[in-house]
């Protein structure tokens, strides 16, 4: 709306850590037809509900049962009519709806999909004037093959719902998996009914229906590679433990199981009901569907939504925050199964049944009534809950990020350092910069630097123009570590009361200090008739990727930072930082080798004496040792074979104890009176 489309904060630069590429557009027209501030959030608030109709419009479809057969009878039309209270009555599910988050406008997206599948279904088995009906053909007489006419509308059909499945992943890139299921179901039912034949035909209603959000992810990689140095979305590689390389493989499955093992019980022991029986009623109910021959493949198209939505959402690290708004389309899903098993238990028995099952269907209405008085009577409380916990966590962000934005507006400040952005940033209308990366900056790789430590965020800092710097902090010191005291003076702070959302009690602001970070990037035991030839910033993402640095291997060489006594003038403090390497573990890196004498000047701050093997193409040059010096940096050399040239391929090897090599530069001697740079 103001001109810095896909820009977290305005010059910036393009920031791949929107999760969302279509809503922030939304938000957009809101804040360009006048929704500005706090207003804003009315416009949010317009868009949940005018989607949330369309979800419901669309569902209700699917609750009479869709055309899924030549003799298909659809359910009863009340049917359609429990939809809509069975999903708002969940209050975690209308919490985040209402929460101003992308949840509500995708549920609206993904309707749309429903409707154009069900639509190209419906098509597939609609009958075609024909001198007898499908029952009364004869049994040798085969089924009439349907019109190139139908074929050609079943197939852009089957196009439209994929340019809708295209927006439904720019709005969640999870709902890929919601592509493929809407893309199977069109296909099988293209096949059941003759319209698309043979593999090819299947496999052409696949294309259809996929490759236009196949063909958006791809261009979305290649934008994200372009312009940030990532194919990957800062939001992927901040929130999926897949990208965290510290992590094993099996510690990858552990957290994978552990996610899944939470968010399930999470949902059925707290968000279903107050007490834990009955939360499993609402999955049981929606099982009922499955038994329903008329609604038996709408049921199955929603529990595949359900399952693969939620083995997807387990590899989110943030799975278990904002409410478990990641697993709540699954709910809302869910919800929509549970009316239809409350519709089929409702209904009345179909003729030719026998016993004491022709007479159930006097019983049936009360049993439906039974399931949904137990349902509420548990429910309640939860809604209670949830709409306290709304009013409150709204008013800790107005308490807490509004009026702290509202501060640093008033200060005028240049930049705003922030961890936990909120509402903040947008309030402040200043430029900022994310620590945890989601928000980006130019192509700096802020989001993959929070995974590998924090310094490694403060080297990027190092990197940034000295005038683009923050020169305010708002951040919950707690999280940081040491990064206030080394780097911030105290301001303010601003509290919250009663705190249920924001990330701690108090939002502190800093004036920045960034004066211990390197000025020159030299080593200061550089002489005067030496150059530097090449330097690898051990800790700086950037550097390294220029270098090809490789880690050893998992869970090896997280980032560590020291703020010590600069070597060249002990009245100023020198900030840097390095990967802590274990012992006997290789580093690598290539390099340029001098074209003469020349030396490796490593910087080092060891807590112990240590001893590290130098080799050059597997082939060891040489030692570096260091003796225990406690708070100064030290920085030891080695001298290189002469004759190396163009680049090498450098290893450092701890010996004897961890190791951890802050910068590496390597120089070489120039004749007199040549810069030394």
């Amino acid at each position: 709306a103001r001109g810095y489309p896909y820009q977290w904060s305005e010059g910036n630069g393009y920031s791949s850590g929107n999760t969302s590429l279509t809503y922030p557009m939304v938000l957009g027209a809101g804040y360009w037809l006048g929704f500005r501030e706090l207003n804003l959030m009315l416009w949010a608030a317009i868009v949940a509900c005018l989607s949330i109709v369309l979800f419901l419009l669309c569902v209700g479809s699917l609750a009479r049962g869709p055309r899924t057969g030549a003799d298909h009878q659809p359910t009863p039309r009340w049917l359609q009519f429990l939809v809509p209270p069975a999903v708002l009555s969940m209050g975690a599910l209308d919490w985040t709806l209402f929460s101003g988050m992308e949840n509500a406008f995708h549920l609206g997206v993904w309707g749309l999909c429903l409707a154009l599948a069900l639509r190209q279904t419906n098509l597939c088995w609609r009958s075609e004037p024909a001198p007898y009906t499908a029952s009364e053909a004869p049994p040798d007489q085969p089924r009439p093959a349907p019109s190139a006419s139908k074929a050609r509308a079943a197939k852009r059909l089957a196009w439209w719902t994929g340019i809708a499945g295209a927006g439904l992943v720019a709005t969640r890139p999870e709902s890929g998996v919601c592509v493929a299921v809407f893309g199977g179901w069109c296909a099988w039912h293209g096949h059941r009914s003759g319209v698309t034949r043979g593999l090819r035909g299947i496999v052409g209603t696949l294309i259809a229906v996929g490759l236009p959000g196949v063909l958006l992810l791809i261009a979305q990689g290649f934008l994200n590679l372009a312009l940030t140095g990532e194919w990957s979305a800062n939001g992927g590689i901040a929130k999926l433990f897949i990208n965290n390389p510290f992590m094993s493989t099996s510690d990858m499955w552990d957290r994978y199981l552990s996610l899944l093992g939470y968010i399930i019980p999470r949902l059925t022991h707290h968000h279903f009901a107050s007490q834990i029986p009955f939360g499993w009623l609402i999955p049981a109910v929606a099982l009922i569907p499955l038994a329903s021959r008329r609604l038996r493949p709408a049921a199955l198209m929603m529990w595949a939504h359900i399952v693969f939505w939620m083995l997807t959402v387990a590899l989110n690290n943030q799975l278990r925050w904002h409410n478990e708004r990641y697993a709540m389309p699954a709910v809302a899903w869910l919800m929509v199964l549970a009316a239809m098993g409350v519709g089929v238990v409702a209904s009345q028995a179909s003729t030719g049944r026998k016993g004491l099952l022709r007479f159930s269907w006097a019983l049936r209405p009360l049993l439906a009534l039974g399931i949904v008085v137990a349902y509420w009577a548990n429910q309640a409380p939860r809604m209670k809950d949830q709409i306290w916990f709304f009013g409150r966590a709204c008013r800790n962000i107005l308490d807490q990020h509004v009026t702290a934005g509202l501060v640093l507006k008033k200060l005028g400040v240049s930049r705003v350092l922030v961890g936990d952005a909120g509402a903040l940033i947008y309030m402040s209308d200043r430029p900022g910069l994310d620590l945890i990366g989601l928000g980006g900056y130019h192509a700096y790789p802020f989001a993959r630097a929070t995974v590998h430590g924090l310094g490694a965020t403060i080297e990027l800092i190092e990197r940034m123009p000295v005038g683009e710097r923050p020169d305010v902090m708002a951040i919950y010191p707690s999280w940081w570590g040491d990064l206030p005291t080394y780097f911030g003076r105290y301001l303010t702070a601003v509290p919250v009361r009663g705190n249920v959302i924001c990330g701690g009690a108090e939002k502190v602001l800093y004036s920045a200090d960034w004066s211990t970070l390197d000025r020159d990037g030299a080593p200061r035991s550089l002489r005067t008739d030496e150059r530097i030839v090449d330097e690898v910033d051990v800790g700086d993402l950037l550097s390294e990727r220029q270098h090809r640095y490789n880690l050893p291997q998992p869970s090896v060489g997280f980032v560590r930072y020291r703020v010590l006594a600069d070597p060249a003038d002990s009245r100023r403090d020198l900030f840097d930082a390095g990967r802590i390497i274990p012992p006997d573990y290789t580093e690598r890196a290539t390099v340029t080798a001098p074209q003469a004498s020349g030396r490796l000047i490593v910087r080092m701050a060891p807590e112990h004496e240590t001893k590290t093997e130098v080799s050059v193409a597997g082939t060891v040059i040489g030692t570096l040792t260091t003796e225990r010096r406690v708070g100064v940096w030290q920085e030891v050399d080695l001298r290189l074979p002469e004759g190396l040239g163009g680049t090498i391929d450098l290893e450092l090897t701890p010996r004897g104890g961890d190791g951890v090599h802050y910068h590496l530069w390597v120089v070489e001697t120039v004749p007199t009176g040549t810069a030394a740079r």
